[in-house]
């Protein structure tokens, strides 16, 4: 018979399990850890949770994660809102951020499109992007979506979306290896890709 924990202890195991990368060994030194801080850091870490996920939301520009209206790249006026970058995830976001190359706006479409997934158009945010470049205001798209099948149909699909309002729309050159992912990439590799782009 296989030991069993506290139902509050499994149940802080099978959410840390849900996490991307974490197995169930993983999950129970994560809970273990946590369990065993003094209560003023547990307290901390409660409250850095819980405020992040009471505050965190939606830029209403760019669509990446925001605690007011607009995320600090959109509120930014040194920034060139002429020219968007268009990455996957957030996490993009922060990993073209740390390469310095890129000056503009970015729109984060929250996933790829994925027909075995069922993840759709309908399911990304396509249609805000399309509306942004409806309003006449941009003159490039750059599509840094992952070189993988996923990110390369996704580039596709949404060069094609835009192909009628006549901007410029770039893809990143591949210093970036094929099927790899851009939050993976070091700075040096970004910049290049971003300083390389190449029409769609």
């Amino acid at each position: 018979m296989s030991l069993q924990f506290p139902p509050a202890i499994e149940a802080l195991v099978d959410q840390f399990n849900r996490l991307p990368g974490v197995g169930r060994k993983s999950a129970q030194r994560m809970a273990f850890y946590i369990l065993s801080l003094p209560p003023a850091e547990s307290e901390a870490f409660r409250a850095a949770l819980a405020g992040a996920c009471d505050t965190v939301r939606l830029c209403s520009c760019c669509q990446n994660l925001a605690d007011s209206e607009l995320c600090p790249v959109c509120r930014d006026p040194s920034r060139d809102p002429a020219v968007i970058c268009v990455v996957s995830d957030p996490k993009d976001v922060a990993a073209i951020e740390r390469s310095r190359e890129f000056r503009g706006h970015y729109h984060v479409l929250h996933g790829a499109l994925s027909p075995l997934g069922r993840v759709g158009p309908d399911e990304l945010k396509i249609k805000e992007l399309v509306t942004r470049v409806a309003e006449g205001t941009v003159t490039e798209v750059i599509l840094a979506t992952d070189p993988d099948t996923e990110g390369e149909t996704t580039a596709l699909y949404v060069a094609r979306l835009l192909g009628p309002f006549g901007i410029a729309v770039t893809r990143l050159a591949y210093g970036i290896s094929v099927g790899g992912h851009l939050e993976h990439a070091d700075e040096l590799t970004l910049a290049k890709a971003i300083e390389g782009r190449r029409p769609v």
